[in-house]
């Protein structure tokens, strides 16, 4: 994700809206591929993206705001994932987490200052028989301890 001048992104934002200008509905496929294109929906790319649809910032940030899929901010390069669901829970997701938060000094729903990792709770990973769950990027590592987490941070370095 990097950062280009300001007319740069104002073309690279009306090339990806033009195919979709004059279609009702286009605003959350726009606002997905541009998040795709940068990485998160900047404010600079949010006005352009109002701008350009002849609609309210309000509207366009409301959309924005209302799915968990968009994000406001830069997200970490990998995404960490800590159920949360009751077969988790009961055996020990909130230590995991806890453990997670302590390890890289961050909150939930907050990004290392490195940019190397976002943490992420969620509600259910899907894999209750290998509870507690935290899944990585696309890698899902069960039957989790407090001690084990380091070790699997440590490997995305």
């Amino acid at each position: 994700m990097v950062r280009v001048q300001t007319a740069d992104v104002e073309e690279k934002v009306k090339e990806i809206i033009e195919p979709w200008k004059d279609k009702k509905g286009s605003l959350i496929p726009i606002l997905q591929n541009v998040q795709h294109e940068f990485g998160y929906l900047r404010e600079d790319v949010m006005e352009v993206i109002s701008r350009e649809l002849r609609i309210p910032m309000a509207e366009a940030y409301g959309v924005a705001t209302f799915y968990a899929q968009f994000h406001l901010k830069p997200r970490g390069r990998h995404v960490i994932r800590v159920c949360r669901g009751t077969a988790c829970h009961v055996r020990g997701s909130l230590r995991i987490l806890d453990r997670v938060k302590e390890t890289l000094n961050v909150g939930e729903h907050e990004t290392t200052d490195d940019l190397r990792f976002t943490l992420e709770p969620v509600a259910c990973l899907g894999a209750c028989g290998l509870a507690p769950v935290v899944m990585i990027d696309d890698t899902t590592y069960g039957r989790l301890t407090p001690e084990g987490i380091k070790p699997i941070l440590d490997k995305y370095e």
